[in-house]
């Protein structure tokens, strides 16, 4: 074992917590033996697996279900050692390898803990990194590493740190929120124009790409935005629907005013 390791000491994992990797390692290994369901997997069978272990992920960390978020923790490990495991067994690369690979790649981008370099602020640290992953070739294109079938808000959001990374950014949050305003009155003139569902969708999407603009230089994750506002309107709807069902009355039953109603209550209630 190297001496040299270049993080602090009290940073090394626990006995217990080395124990608890290699068992868990052995135990894939043994169902990809003896398991006639784990045996037959590929990468292609169970990659659908892993995009749901990680909505669920999320999903406990918006409800701070602790005991959740440590099962589905658990579970995405469980995908990262089955395709490692996999992968070594088609001759392509080992767990080791995916451990050592990024270790290096952490180190590496953070030359301002383990190296020399010195930042001003979190800012100064998110353009280092975009320009090392540049200068190592990885990218040829900052968008580069922004999957395609990401929400489309999410998608937005991370095009636009990537882009901001390396310098394509407003000086200024004015800016962005004049953008907002530009792009309000084009898709407003659009639609009363009569313009084709082509044109109005596209100046649509021109407004959305700049609120999400905004969003971020404001420090709001525009996907968790809008995620915890349907689940709020979700709750909401549900009241009235509830509220109705309690006085023998069905929504097509009552007028707009009547829902409105109940719908405050439901903002009253904290829902």
């Amino acid at each position: 074992m190297k001496d040299d390791k270049i993080y602090e000491p009290q940073f090394s994992a626990r006995a217990d917590e080395i124990e608890a990797y290699a068992d868990f390692v052995a135990v894939v290994r043994q169902l990809r033996r003896d398991c006639p369901w784990d045996r037959e997997q590929t990468h292609e069978s169970v990659k659908h697996l892993l995009i749901e272990e990680a909505y669920e992920t999320v999903a406990a960390i918006d409800e701070e279900n602790w005991d959740d978020l440590k099962k589905e923790l658990g579970d995405i490990f469980l995908h990262v050692v089955f395709h490692s495991v996999i992968a070594e067994q088609d001759g392509r690369f080992d767990l080791a390898e995916v451990i050592q690979k990024e270790t290096e790649k952490l180190i590496r981008r953070h030359p301002h803990v383990f190296g020399d370099v010195e930042v001003e602020d979190v800012d100064h640290v998110l353009r280092n990194w975009e320009q090392i992953k540049m200068d190592e070739g990885e990218k040829k294109s900052a968008l580069e590493g922004v999957p395609r079938h990401l929400p489309a808000l999410l998608r937005a959001h991370r095009v636009q740190e990537k882009a901001a990374g390396v310098g394509f950014d407003f000086p200024e949050r004015g800016g962005a929120w004049d953008k907002v305003e530009e792009e309000i009155r084009e898709y407003r003139e659009k639609v009363e124009e009569g313009a084709s569902d082509e044109e109005k969708e596209r100046e649509f999407g021109d407004l959305l790409f700049a609120l999400v603009n905004y969003a971020r230089f404001t420090g709001v994750n525009p996907e968790n935005a809008l995620s915890r506002t349907n689940d709020r309107f979700a709750r909401r709807f549900r009241y009235i629907e509830e509220s109705l069902s309690r006085h023998g009355k069905r929504m097509r039953d009552v007028d707009l005013e009547e829902m409105d109603t109940y719908w405050d209550e439901a903002k009253a209630l904290g829902l």
